[in-house]
């Protein structure tokens, strides 16, 4: 069984943070969980939003919980707020379905965890997620951003 490492979470934040930066993005939020949903590293830019770090970790722990991104969450429930409802009820709160939220898969494909960022357009937190992902040598899940990511607009 494979696990997520403190270095490689660090890793995660960090290139996500520097891409974000990059891109010229407002101030970011980067949560990174293991398979369990613990938390194993956080980091809030300064000037991020005080809810910031509770909506990445909705991310995060969404996808880890269903399954898949919270891209595909957003989009396979558009149509079914009632079980949106029910499945924010059942996480006490700590279900975020927007893009922002990304698995982490080893080579074999297990995952191993998720990340969570929030700061910018989703789809822009999401692009940031991918990128911190691949920087580990690991597999993010979805494999690529939204088309038209950096065109997004808040």
């Amino acid at each position: 069984m494979a696990t997520l490492t403190l270095e490689q979470a660090s890793r995660i934040v960090d290139t996500a943070l520097a891409r974000g930066r990059e891109h010229r993005m407002m101030r970011l939020t980067v949560a990174v969980l293991d398979a369990g949903g613990h938390l194993v590293a956080l980091k809030r830019e300064d000037g991020s939003g005080i809810l910031r770090p509770q909506i990445a970790l909705g991310k995060a722990w969404g996808a880890l919980g269903m399954g898949f991104s919270s891209r595909l969450i957003r989009d396979r429930l558009t149509d079914r707020p009632t079980f949106v409802t029910a499945l924010a009820t059942a996480s006490e709160g700590r279900f975020v379905p927007v893009p922002g939220g990304v698995l982490i898969r080893a080579g074999d494909g297990e995952v191993v965890g998720a990340v969570g960022i929030s700061g910018d357009t989703s789809d822009k937190d999401e692009y940031c997620a991918i990128e911190g992902v691949k920087a580990t040598g690991l597999t993010p899940d979805p494999a690529e951003p939204a088309p038209g990511w950096a065109e997004s607009k808040l």
